[in-house]
């Protein structure tokens, strides 16, 4: 019986295929390599912009109510705890700033047990509850120690003045209030409330100030 002889070398139409791969798997490998590119830029170009004008940001709390705003040393610069002057803190509604897209609706650290119930009880870590909102032009809000879940879910849209949660004090809380921040790019900045600032720029004294809030809807007071 005769069996077929080979030379040991690939025939053209082995060549020709191996070829065809190797072509193909470059193909691959640059369109791979073309849209990482893409969506880097995507991400990155955004952020390199120069921020937007500065919204006209509320006090996140109810329209007429009056609330200290205040810092102390170690508190970190340009953050506001919020209290309100009269009445029970624990529940009252937390409102959104300027209207915008939720980004982060969950928990920050872990929560501790201080309820309205037990107020003493461990602190948690970090903010607790916490809600971000992105304004546009790179300005961005937060929202830490609410009492509950958020009232809202991360990619929702909100108005001015949309209850988004309710005063608490989980995460690392002494006492139930709201630790708020503006920021611009990657930087937090004075908070400004109806066009002006709070006047805390830094954590290197105790410091409060009152304000009365102008975040009303259409049809409010």
């Amino acid at each position: 019986m005769l069996r077929a002889v080979t030379t040991g070398h690939p025939s053209a139409r082995h060549r020709a295929r191996r070829h065809t791969r190797r072509r193909t798997v470059r193909w691959i490998l640059a369109l791979g390599a073309a849209a990482a590119i893409v969506a880097a830029a995507l991400v990155v170009v955004p952020l390199l912009r120069p921020p937007g004008p500065r919204p006209l940001f509320q006090l996140p709390v109810a329209c007429g109510e009056t609330w200290q705003l205040g810092t102390y040393p170690g508190h970190d610069d340009f953050d506001v705890d919020l209290f309100p002057t009269t009445g029970e803190a624990w529940g009252r509604p937390v409102l959104a700033s300027s209207a915008g897209t939720v980004t982060v609706a969950g928990i920050n650290g872990s929560l501790g047990e201080r309820t309205p119930d037990n107020p003493n009880g461990p602190r948690g870590r970090g903010g607790g509850y916490w809600v971000k909102i992105d304004h546009g032009g790179r300005w961005e809000t937060q929202y830490l120690h609410l009492l509950e879940p958020p009232l809202v879910r991360e990619g929702q849209r909100v108005a001015q003045g949309e209850q988004i949660g309710r005063v608490g004090s989980t995460g690392n809380s002494g006492a139930p209030h709201l630790h708020y921040e503006q920021r611009r790019g990657w930087e937090k900045v004075e908070t400004h409330f109806d066009g002006q600032p709070s006047g805390i720029t830094n954590d290197d004294t105790e410091y409060t100030v009152e304000r009365t809030s102008n975040n009303c809807s259409a049809g409010q007071p």
